[in-house]
């Protein structure tokens, strides 16, 4: 059936029906149809409200970003523990050197440098996972209602280089922790750092390069490496301002951590 047919056959139809029904029928019909669609729209927003309520969402418009319970009473609590956290703070400026070694940071990763002549001494260590778990036990006195605890420091590995005319002699250092410190003066010496092994290689670094660990060396021969070390600048002292420097851009980059994700969970 042509179109030119169906639209005659509607005409009188809508005729006939406005006849019947009266002159405003279509446009009462029209009416009814916008109303229940309107109706329908508001019940499926009613509806996606109920879900967001049921499922803990925060934010119901899907042009904006969705927090769940969860986000936002960590980010209540984020507030509170980073304000703690920069009351502890003792250093808000770091230096740019320790004892004539340029300081250069990278992220988690620390390096020293200090170039004398030829040679060129680079100290390099990372602040991950370096944070102290054995610290100084407090001296709790009777009658202290809250004795403080004792402070956490970041002892990191380091790594001593040691570089002239292309050839590398290479050191990694531990620090030592309050508990064995103790056991030191005990046995009267209190070195702050141990060699933990030995390298020396040409060019650049390779897998492959032979080292030796610390705890074989001869004990004369190993006493004269810590002497090197320091006749370099890496003495106790230098090891002492290091681990301070290291502690505290370790915990300036736990509150930047901190204060990232308040800002991740906290609605926009």
């Amino acid at each position: 059936m042509s179109v030119i047919i169906k639209n005659a056959l509607r005409i009188p139809a809508l005729k006939s029906a406005g006849k019947l029904f009266g002159t405003n029928s279509t446009v009462n019909v029209t009416k009814i149809q916008a109303t229940r669609s309107i109706w329908n729209l508001s019940q499926s927003q009613e509806t996606f409200h109920h879900k967001c309520r049921k499922h803990n969402f925060c934010q119901c418009s899907s042009l904006r970003s969705v927090h769940t319970r969860g986000e936002k009473e960590l980010a209540d609590f984020l507030v509170e523990e980073i304000s703690a956290e920069r009351k502890l703070q003792k250093s808000k400026k770091l230096p740019s050197e320790i004892d004539g070694f340029k300081i250069v940071i990278e992220g988690s990763e620390i390096s020293l440098v200090k170039k004398n002549g030829d040679e060129t001494i680079e100290v390099n260590f990372n602040v991950n996972h370096s944070v102290d778990t054995d610290p100084v036990e407090p001296e709790i006195e009777p009658t202290m209602d809250k004795p403080e605890l004792g402070e956490m420091k970041s002892r990191p590995t380091f790594e001593v280089e040691i570089n002239r005319a292309g050839q590398t002699l290479g050191f990694t250092c531990s620090t030592v922790s309050p508990s064995h410190q103790q056991g030191q003066q005990e046995e009267s010496y209190n070195d702050l750092f141990l060699i933990d092994e030995v390298v020396m290689y040409q060019g650049d670094w390779k897998d492959s390069n032979y080292s030796v660990s610390g705890e074989v060396l001869d004990g004369t021969l190993y006493d004269l490496f810590m002497n090197l070390l320091e006749d370099k600048g890496i003495s106790n002292e230098f090891v002492e301002k290091l681990i301070d420097f290291s502690t505290s851009y370790e915990h300036e980059s736990y509150i930047r951590m901190l204060e990232d994700i308040q800002r991740f969970v906290s609605p926009k």
